[in-house]
């Protein structure tokens, strides 16, 4: 789907829809033109047939005095409350309704208000996310199915600052899809390797660094901890780097970080997992995806710190080799971990992958995991969980998560929580009891971060759609790529 703005007069809009975005309570309609459609969209406030709400849409065919063949209302809920979040949502919601009616040219309207670079962005970014779908693997109808082939942002004056913002919002969002797809994989195709392959494939389209270290260098780094959780596995473990470098770093000193989970099947191993849902444990690598969506955003969007991104990819399987309940592993750092339960597999291969990424000069940390079942009873399927050992790092986190419409919610991470974590055998258990269990999860992982700047993000509630939105397909969201793009472009200027 191609993307562009555009500055032509409202009413002389070729395209098979126009979208306009209406707001609550608003008896003008959207603005800039009351009188749109012969005052159809008042008409609608005034039997109220559609009030603006939250998402509502409302179709005309054949508007009169527009050459658009359609014009397609969008509800966006109360003006002052309507940022560039709501205007992604949108915009996903008028390509996901449009699609399927045969729509293949689509504009949107930006009223005054809402057309800073920022907003301009976020439509580009829900259209191209809301024209996603995870349907690879079907056959049945393939040549009849309908696609949009262009989407146009409508605004005043299209100046350059715009159409780069335009620009930025096709990156991310292509980006993010790029996450999904890897997200979207069934295990069988995806395996470590598999995943290795696309990562070193997407760095070198891009232009980054990628290197993979095998089971073999693995074990002669002492990675303990991640070889324990691949043993019962047939598919060998893959470390994934990728290394972005700026010509011009902004900040001497400054090396972020990104560190994704890439657990590509959970059964749980030994502890194995109750059979039902336990086909969605393929998004279990949800993070190291995230993490590689970003750094293919990062190529192309250029910040001026060194970003590294790490993946330790592995399958955690229940095979004669498995590690066992009650098992003692080393992990890279030297600390001993007694595996109480195999099911709490992710932390361990992060715990390696953290003091790898300190050994390989990273000053700031972030990680993305789909880690506990106890941040969904936490937070639902809403927010992200936010735990971080350093109160600025934090703050850009969230600055960027809020900017980008990813919701994320700092969580506690006191001292009194490392008294769960003891063990009589090992330095420490990879579980605690069951309560606070992201909590605690949290504080595993930050026994090997020690004083490095780290945010750890707990998206298992949120990476994944159970249903799909009207915005959005069921299955992986791309959560958090939108977080960390943003905060190394936020870093750099």
């Amino acid at each position: 789907m191609e993307t562009s703005l555009s500055s032509v007069p409202l009413e002389q809009v070729e395209a098979d829809a126009l979208v306009v975005v209406a707001f609550d309570g608003e008896d003008g309609g959207p603005p800039p033109a009351p009188d749109l459609a012969g005052g159809w969209i008042q008409d609608l406030y005034k039997t109220g047939e559609f009030k603006g709400k939250v998402l509502e849409t409302a179709l005309l065919h054949r508007p009169v005095g527009l050459k658009a063949a359609r014009l397609l209302a969008v509800g966006g809920g109360k003006r002052a409350n309507f940022g560039a979040a709501e205007l992604r949502r949108a915009a996903g919601v008028a390509l996901r309704l449009l699609k399927p009616k045969g729509a293949r040219t689509i504009t949107l309207a930006l009223g005054p208000g809402f057309t800073s670079p920022d907003h301009v962005a976020a439509a580009v970014e829900g259209a191209i996310l809301g024209d996603y779908e995870p349907d690879r693997y079907k056959t049945e109808n393939r040549d009849e199915r309908k696609a949009v082939e262009s989407f146009a942002v409508l605004v005043a004056d299209a100046a350059p600052s715009l159409e780069q913002a335009a620009r930025t919002g096709r990156i991310v969002a292509e980006s993010q899809n790029f996450a999904r797809d890897l997200v979207s994989e069934p295990a069988n195709r995806l395996t470590p390797s598999v995943l290795a392959e696309r990562a070193s494939r997407m760095a070198s389209e891009q232009g980054l660094e990628c290197e993979v270290l095998d089971r073999e260098r693995i074990e002669q780094l002492g990675m303990g901890a991640l070889l324990g959780v691949a043993a019962g596995s047939e598919q060998p473990p893959a470390f994934i780097i990728v290394r972005y470098r700026p010509e011009n770093p902004v900040t001497e000193g400054v090396h972020l970080g990104l560190i994704g989970k890439g657990i590509t099947f959970d059964t749980g191993g030994i502890s194995i997992k109750p059979s039902e849902n336990m086909d969605k444990m393929k998004y279990d690598m949800a993070g190291g995806a995230a993490v590689l969506g970003a750094m293919r955003a990062l190529a192309q969007l250029k910040p001026r710190i060194p970003v590294t991104a790490l993946v330790p990819a592995v399958e955690n399987m229940p095979g004669g080799r498995a590690q066992r309940p009650g098992d003692i592993v080393t992990t890279l750092s030297g600390k001993t971990v007694e595996v109480l339960n195999t099911d709490a597999e992710g932390r361990l291969i992060l715990a390696d992958a953290i003091t790898y990424a300190k050994r390989l000069g990273c000053t700031h940390l972030v990680d993305a995991a789909t880690l506990t079942g106890a941040i969904v009873v936490a937070l639902g399927y809403v927010y992200v969980g936010a735990f971080s050992n350093d109160d600025t790092l934090l703050e850009k986190v969230l600055a960027a998560a809020r900017a980008t419409g990813e919701k994320t919610w700092h969580m506690p991470l006191d001292d009194d929580y490392k008294e769960i974590l003891k063990s009589a055998f090992a330095d420490m258990p990879n579980i605690g009891n069951r309560w606070g269990g992201a909590i605690t999860a949290s504080m595993f992982l930050k026994e090997f971060v020690d004083t490095t700047p780290w945010v750890h993000l707990d998206i298992a509630g949120t990476a994944w759609l159970e249903e799909s939105k009207p915005f959005l397909a069921k299955g992986p969201s791309g959560v958090p790529v939108r977080t960390f793009i943003r905060l190394a472009l936020d870093w750099s200027s």
